[in-house]
């Protein structure tokens, strides 16, 4: 399973999430004027030369500043975090965001994509257009991420870094939708990462504000993780796949039980075609089941 930390802009912050188990970490060009950063081009070599994987968040949308971007630090993934619903939960004009996904994805085929989908919190009132915006992503991204929207964005035209929780009903709603991988995103700390997972079964978990380390105020502190929160996110994100795990593997069992029983009670003449199908669904839910463990293991 895909854990990603968000924040980790310097060698020694990286090495510290790799230490904690961490495969996914997540750094963010803040200013397009100040875009070349040789210490963070350092961390994303060393996670790279770690065998972990790397994503890059460019805060700005000017194109050819994105390419140079990416020509510069050569991410394993590029994060589009964009907020693309209005105050009163309309979606915006796509075309600008389509149009540079698939840019990027000419220009760096060997970059993959994450692509943000906003999700309201629990108590938001109304619809809100998640499966529409997955509909147009999912089909130009590698991975989508849910993360919290808010009326009023942290970061003017983007979302994420609220220390909010998403709508985990719609956030499971996505997972089975989605035809990509979609990892979990908004709010998610070691106290609640677990529950979250066991409930919407994502990809992978993902945190940034709520594994932060705080001031004297109690907020937390921009780009400066706390060591034992990211072990503690990590131990139980771990708790959970495995929780997972042993759910699907005695799913797997039951299956196969169930084909090897239909299948001795096939008469030796004369099979029905209602028991033939009977037992290719058993086989497709095995396989499914079998897929599912893999992808586990594999994240």
């Amino acid at each position: 399973m895909i854990i990603q930390i968000y924040e980790i802009q310097t060698p020694e912050e990286a090495e510290k999430c790799i230490e904690a188990g961490v495969n996914h970490l997540g750094s963010v060009v803040l200013l397009e004027g100040k875009w070349r950063d040789p210490l963070l081009r350092e961390t994303v070599r060393l996670i790279q030369n770690a065998e972990k994987k790397s994503c890059l968040i460019p805060l700005f949308r000017h194109s050819e500043r994105i390419y140079r971007v990416l020509d510069y630090y050569g991410p394993d993934y590029v994060h589009f975090c964009d907020n693309l619903v209005s105050p009163e939960k309309k979606v915006y004009d796509l075309e600008p965001f389509t149009k540079l996904q698939k840019e990027v994805r000419s220009y760096f085929p060997e970059i993959r994509m994450v692509r943000s989908i906003p999700l309201p919190r629990e108590d938001t009132d109304g619809e809100f257009p998640f499966l529409e915006l997955a509909r147009e992503f999912e089909a130009i991204s590698d991975v989508l991420l849910t993360d919290t929207w808010v009326e009023e964005e942290p970061v003017t035209g983007f979302i994420g870094i609220t220390g909010k929780t998403v709508d985990w009903d719609m956030a499971g709603e996505l997972v089975r939708e989605s035809h990509i991988p979609v990892i979990l995103a908004g709010g998610l700390s070691p106290e609640n990462v677990s529950e979250a997972i066991l409930k919407v079964l994502p990809a992978g978990a993902d945190s940034c504000t709520l594994t932060n380390s705080r001031g004297p105020d109690g907020k937390a502190l921009r780009f400066r993780k706390d060591a034992r929160k990211v072990r503690e996110f990590v131990r139980e994100v771990r708790m959970a796949e495995e929780t997972i795990k042993e759910g699907l593997e005695k799913k797997l069992e039951d299956l196969k039980e169930r084909l090897r029983d239909r299948e001795a009670a096939l008469p030796a003449h004369s099979v029905r075609p209602n028991q033939i199908l009977a037992i290719e669904e058993l086989e497709d839910q095995i396989e499914e089941v079998e897929k599912e463990i893999k992808r586990l293991e594999g994240m």
